[in-house]
């Protein structure tokens, strides 16, 4: 079997899937057709329809598109059956039924970005960062009926640096991502369809936590002050730059406007007492109390502003010492 005996359809929607697709149609593999999300509704009057990138990609290359709206819709499962695909490749896409997922002889395999079984779920980059993750990865497995508990094909690590933010994994997995397919699709073809795959139930150590992670919704996205510094910047920097960690800035008076938070830089100084959420400026400098040390913040949004340095910030703002971070009935 060759690369273009082979019949892949590929799943994906965001440019994250965009860096497998592309690596395929480059190395030469037989994509007969892409899957992807319906055209999304943009624009003040949402009278705009804005493709995927994925759907963008594939048109740019000449590769068939299919938008289901419904995954178990008979007529685009009869149309998914006519390409006859041998496997079907997904990449940040929907949750298929058995009647998708099933239908090619080899499967149906994942990329999943995290190291299965840890950070099952829909925001593996987010939740690694956030929970202080010094490595994650990449996973290909088979898809089953629950959702990334299917048999593990390959892994691949990936170092999170101490600086590194969501974009900088994203972009690191996306393209880690891209090589681990490719890998396991040639695995498939040099086994004539059949490769040895490990269920994660064999993966979990007596008395491990395994950790999830779940959609990241605006409520996630609210800083808790009461935490050490580690933890609160870790939490930033798994939402940044987006969706973005938020507090409310709050004045002596309870008035309070949203304050987005893209990155920081832990101190060394203790905050002797002082309230979580309390601010000021030192030396130039703008920080927040933590549950221990001081938090130097770097980059900020002020509600209405565009994001900015603390410098300039603080030229902006006169007696910071009035303010503090927190929900505005902590005061």
């Amino acid at each position: 079997m060759t690369k273009s005996d082979l019949r892949i359809i590929f799943m994906g929607t965001p440019e994250f899937a965009v860096e497998t697709l592309r690596a395929l149609v480059d190395g030469g593999y037989n994509v007969v057709a892409v899957v992807t999300q319906p055209d999304k509704p943009v624009g003040r009057h949402q009278d705009t329809l804005q493709p995927s990138a994925v759907k963008q990609y594939a048109v740019e290359h000449g590769l068939p598109v299919l938008q289901p709206v419904k995954m178990k819709d008979p007529a685009f499962v009869e149309e998914l059956k006519s390409y006859d695909a041998d496997l079907q490749v997904v990449v940040a896409f929907r949750m298929l039924p058995e009647v998708v997922w099933a239908m090619p002889r080899f499967g149906t395999f994942n990329v999943h970005a995290a190291l299965l079984p840890q950070y099952r779920g829909a925001a593996p980059i987010n939740w690694a960062i956030i929970n202080g993750e010094t490595q994650t990865g990449v996973t290909t497995f088979f898809l089953d009926h629950d959702i990334d508990t299917g048999r593990i094909i390959m892994q691949e690590p990936f170092e999170i640096k101490d600086d590194y933010n969501v974009e900088d994994v994203y972009n690191g997995l996306m393209r880690l991502g891209a090589d681990v397919a490719l890998n396991t699709i040639d695995k498939i073809i040099d086994g004539e369809g059949h490769v040895d795959s490990l269920p994660q139930s064999e993966m979990i150590a007596v008395g491990q936590e395994l950790h999830n992670a779940p959609k990241i919704f605006k409520e996630t996205c609210a800083i808790d002050w009461q935490a050490t510094a580690r933890r609160v910047r870790n939490f930033i920097r798994g939402l940044s730059p987006y969706p973005g960690a938020w507090t409310n800035m709050v004045d002596e008076n309870g008035k309070s406007s949203v304050l987005k938070i893209f990155k920081t830089t832990e101190t060394a100084m203790p905050c002797n007492g002082k309230a979580p959420g309390t601010i000021m400026a030192h030396d130039g400098k703008l920080l927040t109390a933590t549950t221990d040390r001081w938090l130097q913040l770097d980059e900020i949004q002020l509600s209405g502003k565009k994001r900015m340095d603390a410098k300039a910030f603080l030229n902006g703002m006169r007696d910071i010492g009035k303010y503090r971070l927190g929900n505005k009935d902590e005061r």
